[in-house]
């Protein structure tokens, strides 16, 4: 057994609402102010965060973007078939997985990527029961590629695996401190909200994530939590249960 495996065991607490979590970060967040490639400085803060929480005792999964490389929806906007433009944005959040992998490792951390596309020369391909495995092991497991499918978002991935595993809870790290009534980077006037439904989320088209992800949530009652993972310690405290970010249930 890993060092950081005993290390996640040895230190879990009664004290955890939430003892296993998704985790759904951006592509664009690996990539800093940059807004595209790797910004490492960057990408080992996101990982002492993750590192810390792993050690907990928690049972972490993470889903990441591909927007730092390349967006499907994009590409097909600028005439590419879009599903082979979407396939380009899987393997963009493959590249992600293992640039995370590596940082997350190099801090001691036990990880697996599994792919929904199956390339085991570089990750383990995706089964329900071998991940459930590594869960219970005290790994982290990093899933890539989406759903394998395009025209799915990897909001609808994360959604779709945090069911899968049977997570307690999705906890979306965004940029900013939770849900606002409008982007507060463009509107000084929007309200933050401390909770919201799920359906007060499709009808204000609040962009939490995509209308598939929020329907997948509302039917299999999944909680979300969206916080700002620029703030230290945030996912820390959202899983012992401290009011932190937006809370949409």
């Amino acid at each position: 057994m890993s060092q950081s495996a005993t290390g996640a065991r040895a230190q879990g607490g009664a004290d955890l609402r939430f003892r296993r979590i998704l985790l759904k970060l951006s592509g664009e967040a690996l990539a800093g102010e940059r807004g595209v490639g790797f910004d490492f400085e960057r990408i080992g803060f996101f990982a002492d965060q993750i590192v810390q929480v792993a050690r907990m005792g928690v049972q972490l999964g993470l889903v990441i973007g591909g927007g730092n490389i390349v967006r499907g929806t994009q590409l097909s906007q600028m005439g590419m078939d879009r599903v082979g433009a979407d396939y380009m944005g899987m393997l963009g959040t493959v590249i992600n997985a293992m640039a995370l992998q590596d940082v997350l490792e190099k801090k001691g951390l036990d990880t697996r990527v599994m792919t929904a596309i199956r390339m085991e020369e570089l990750a383990e391909p995706y089964i329900r029961r071998r991940a459930l495995r590594h869960f219970e092991k005290g790994r982290t497991v990093i899933f890539a590629a989406g759903t394998g499918n395009p025209y799915f978002s990897t909001d609808t991935a994360a959604v779709l695996r945090a069911i899968q595993m049977k997570a307690d809870v999705i906890i979306k790290a965004t940029s900013v401190d939770g849900v606002y009534s409008a982007d507060p980077k463009k509107d000084p006037n929007a309200t933050l909200y401390e909770t919201i439904s799920y359906r007060d989320v499709m009808l204000e088209e609040l962009r939490v994530m995509d209308q598939t992800a929020i329907t997948l949530c509302k039917e299999n009652q999944l909680p979300i939590v969206v916080l700002n993972l620029h703030r230290p310690g945030a996912i820390e405290r959202a899983i012992k249960g401290e009011r932190v970010g937006t809370l949409v249930s």
